[in-house]
């Protein structure tokens, strides 16, 4: 029996209203600035709330809830429509861009991926750069609240563990979505606002901190000049920025639990944010070894860019401090395993993340025990608690199905003509989330050269990396829509 559409389509309507609304601030801020292109967003605006309306006028109901197949539907569909809606100012405001560019711009804009076939951002209207900044600040709103309310009811990838569950009273459980969604939200907005006043106060214009404050803790990457951070040369603007997308790559549940104990060891008792930190501080190590040994590099510069450009790419944010394509070698290898393992589960990121590595990790020392003791029984753990099998099962069979996908998405690149470099940090930028590149095509997570039946598949590696490809790949079997 086919799902029924109704509430999915009422659903994706009452979404569509505040995109559409986004779309008048930064109509208004190229008013104030006398362009042209504030008519384009006005009727960008009016088109998708109208729209909008539209589907919830026709699928209204009295009352309805979400079965499992309309929730897999749902939120595959939200993130293919929304950026269709999302693409229509990049098309029509003057800037030579298809719509295919312009999809892939939105796509990548609202799965918070960075990148980007735009150039000369520095000469860019104010209006399209702030549009950027708020589809990351939109799309990392979204992801926090389906990763920790949708994505475990549809038990994704072991997503199933992140609810928000505990034996304590002090941190008892908000039970329905949109509570969830109001408490993760709230945090996610006071992070925003704490990275914005320190980029404000270390220099940078305030419309710069705004910009870079969503792309900061959406781990999304979009900035507002070509060079990205390397444009500020500054190393407390660089501090700043590491911190901050270290931070967004942790789980949004932690930053809640911390406030109600009032004690931050909360955060760092949580095992996959102990895996993420020590994979940071050796993949730094490395990266900056290598730049001082290995490129003649002033050990504080190297240790600088190698610790901003690490947490960028396995935080999946993608800004750059320096040009890090050209370090090659062994860096080139460290980066592209960043890119693929992603940072905290519950967080904006993107990858495969910690926790499934921790999952990993549990089953094979389990598994190495069995081998010396046969009769005996080895629990799969996780902070301390026993975790059922379907869990750790989940998550490892994501790991395998996001190297294959990997694999798939790097050969389907070749066929185009791309070298093995490209094609596989494309695929690993756009299926993680991650925005940034390497290789002579995407160097910096600039695609612009790609023909447009790679953005389209590039587009499709987003969702697919954003919806933990079960999301998406359930909907490509008989039995979903048989019933």
């Amino acid at each position: 029996m086919t799902p029924k559409l109704g509430p999915v389509f009422y659903v994706i309507g009452v979404l569509l209203l505040p995109l559409g609304l986004g779309m008048t601030i930064p109509a208004m801020v190229d008013a104030g600035d006398g362009n042209e292109d504030w008519r384009v967003f006005m009727v960008s605006a009016g088109v998708t709330i109208i729209l909008g309306g539209m589907l919830m006028l026709a699928n209204r109901g009295k009352r309805f809830a979400l079965d499992r197949r309309q929730a897999f539907l749902l939120t595959t569909l939200s993130w293919v429509i929304l950026p269709a809606f999302a693409a229509l100012p990049f098309t029509f405001a003057g800037l030579d861009m298809n719509y295919t560019a312009a999809y892939f711009e939105a796509m990548s804009g609202l799965t918070t991926t960075g990148a980007t076939t735009l150039t000369d951002l520095d000469q860019m209207p104010a209006g399209i750069l702030l549009w950027r900044a708020l589809l990351q600040g939109f799309g990392g709103a979204g992801i926090i609240v389906i990763a920790l309310a949708v994505l475990p009811f549809l038990r994704v990838g072991g997503m199933q563990l992140f609810r928000l569950e505990s034996s304590d009273q002090g941190e008892k459980v908000l039970p329905r979505a949109t509570q969830i969604a109001v408490m993760t939200i709230s945090v996610y907005l006071g992070l925003v606002a704490l990275c914005v006043i320190a980029y404000w106060t270390a220099g940078m214009s305030f419309f710069d901190a705004i910009s870079h404050g969503m792309a900061t803790i959406s781990t999304g990457g979009f900035s507002t000049h070509d060079q990205s951070f390397a444009y500020y040369d500054s190393l407390s603007i660089d501090a700043i920025g590491t911190l901050f997308m270290f931070l967004g790559g942790l789980p949004m549940v932690l930053f809640y639990r911390t406030l109600l104990k009032r004690d931050w060891r909360v955060i760092f008792s949580d095992q996959q944010v102990q895996l993420f930190f020590w994979m940071c501080l050796g993949g730094i190590a490395v990266l900056g070894l290598w730049n001082h040994f290995g490129l003649g590099t002033d050990a504080g510069t190297a240790f600088r860019h190698s610790g901003f450009i690490f947490v960028s790419l396995i935080t999946s944010t993608g800004l750059a401090s320096t040009n890090y394509v050209a370090w090659g070698g062994l860096a080139e290898v460290i980066l592209l395993l960043a890119m693929l393992v992603g940072a905290c589960t519950g967080s904006t990121t993107g990858g495969i993340k910690a926790f499934r590595f921790n999952m990993l990790i549990s089953v094979l020392r389990g598994h190495v025990h069995r081998l010396n003791h046969p009769h005996s029984a080895e629990s799969i753990m996780y902070n301390e608690r026993s975790v059922p099998e379907s869990v750790a099962y989940s998550a490892l069979l994501l790991i395998v199905a996001f190297v294959v996908a990997f694999v798939l998405i790097a050969i389907a690149l070749a066929a185009f003509g791309f070298d093995l470099l490209t094609s596989f940090s494309a695929a690993a930028s756009t299926l993680g989330n991650t925005g940034g590149g390497l290789g002579p095509i995407n160097g910096g997570g600039q695609f612009k050269a790609m023909p447009d039946g790679a953005l389209w598949l590039l587009s499709f590696a987003m969702l697919l990396g954003r919806l933990e490809l079960f999301t998406v790949l359930v909907l490509f079997t008989r039995r979903f829509w048989r019933g």
